[in-house]
């Protein structure tokens, strides 16, 4: 029998996904047969997985008992971005109980990060969040090895290839562990719990730092023999496009991802192109120079000391489009227009019921949006599109931690 089929696992997702539920319902939801059933609670309630909760409503007949997850179960889940760092403790019902997020840069390597994370977890521990972990599940920006618990060969991850994740992650908490790429778990997470929460067949897109895509197949997220499927970054859409971190030349996430926007946005406020972004960059100067001024009061002049570091984001040019600044305006659409050809052909390839678009540049909004949709809606069939929506994730930025505790909690009924 398939692990997905096995009866205790098919109960402590209707806990959890459901809450309190009568033993009676249980049978009747489950098509178990009574003795089937008591066998199974009764084993899970042994193994401290699920408790009684009270009495049922009656039926007409006796009153059930009802059963829920423990109270004490605690998932921790975690998602790494290239620049940041989320952390959520939940319990059974994947309902937050201690949250920490900070900046983190994912190229200061695995030893330095993970650390962090154990760190955050622990102070979790000791804040009184949990007693002990029944898992831990974390997303990664990069390829991984669903299989192995590893990252493989990730462009904007050096020193992370092959290093093993899911082993230390398991050994410090003494649970198991599960390690998926970053746009799977938004992806499982805004099924469980977002917009496509009913839609078993969806693409999610990330766009932030990278782009990627997280296809959800039948109810399940497909991985793909080797765990890259949906890195839709590096399919070429420009051949003379600039160089991507990948090493090849023109990749969508080379030409609209976070770094991309802001190299365009601050070659546009430099030249004065974008009035808005040019009034931002200049008062951005400013306070660095200040600030600078400041921390070198009472010190010796430094000539060569260097000029402060600024920068334009995407969120200045988000408001700098809803401003009406024509030149925000033209970032926004040029992106929008990149990943809408990208998406009309997996649209034509995998016919999917729904398009979520999130990630950090989904507070471009409904410009971005209406790009996506209009070349998604021009370039694929019609029989593809009739009843396609294309929509901004509903979960935002808790996408990620919301389907990484999705994972852990499945890991550890699996193994119940």
């Amino acid at each position: 029998m398939h692990v997905a089929d096995a009866p205790h696992l098919r109960v402590l997702r209707l806990l959890r996904d459901e809450g309190p539920v009568s033993r009676a319902e249980l049978g009747d939801r489950l098509e178990l047969t009574r003795p089937r059933l008591l066998a199974e609670v009764e084993r899970l309630v042994a193994a401290g997985l699920i408790a009684e909760a009270g009495m049922a409503a009656s039926r007409g007949g006796r009153r059930s008992t009802l059963v829920e997850l423990h109270p004490r179960l605690r998932f921790a889940a975690v998602d790494l971005g290239a620049s940041s760092i989320d952390i959520e403790v939940t319990n059974g019902r994947l309902e937050p109980v201690a949250t920490y997020r900070e900046p983190a840069d994912i190229r200061s390597g695995p030893r330095h990060i993970l650390q962090r994370v154990n760190e955050l977890l622990h102070k979790a521990r000791t804040d009184g969040a949990f007693d002990r972990l029944d898992a831990v599940g974390i997303g990664v920006p990069g390829p991984v090895s669903y299989r192995d618990g590893v990252p493989v060969s990730p462009p904007i991850m050096p020193g992370w290839d092959r290093y093993p994740v899911r082993e230390l992650l398991a050994r410090e908490h003494g649970c198991p562990a599960v390690v998926d790429n970053d746009v799977n778990i938004m992806a499982i997470g805004e099924r469980h719990g977002g917009v496509a929460h009913s839609v078993d067949d969806f693409l999610f897109v990330k766009i932030g730092t990278g782009i990627g895509c997280g296809i959800h197949l039948g109810g399940a997220v497909y991985r793909g023999v080797d765990g890259c499927a949906g890195d839709i970054g590096h399919i070429q859409v420009d051949p003379n496009g600039p160089v991507c971190s990948c090493g090849n030349a023109g990749c969508l996430e080379a030409l609209f991802s976070g770094s991309a926007l802001a190299r365009e946005a601050l070659a546009a406020a430099r030249s004065g192109e974008s009035p808005a972004l040019a009034e931002r960059l200049a008062a951005y100067q400013a306070a660095a120079n200040q600030a600078a001024a400041e921390n070198s009061a009472g010190g010796e002049p430094d000539d060569d000391r260097p000029e402060p570091v600024v920068a334009i984001t995407a969120r200045d040019v988000a408001d700098g489009a809803a401003e009406g600044d024509v030149t925000c305006i033209r970032l926004i659409r040029e992106g929008g227009r990149r990943v809408g050809g990208v998406l009309a052909t997996l649209v034509s390839f995998s016919n999917p019921s729904m398009i979520v678009i999130g990630g950090g540049l989904a507070l471009l909004g409904h410009v971005l949006l209406a790009e996506i949709r209009s070349v998604v809606y021009r370039r694929s069939l019609p029989l593809a599109t009739g009843n396609l929506p294309v929509v901004l994730s509903e979960l935002g930025s808790r996408a990620g931690v919301t389907g990484a505790a999705v994972l852990a909690s499945d890991t550890a009924f699996e193994q119940a």
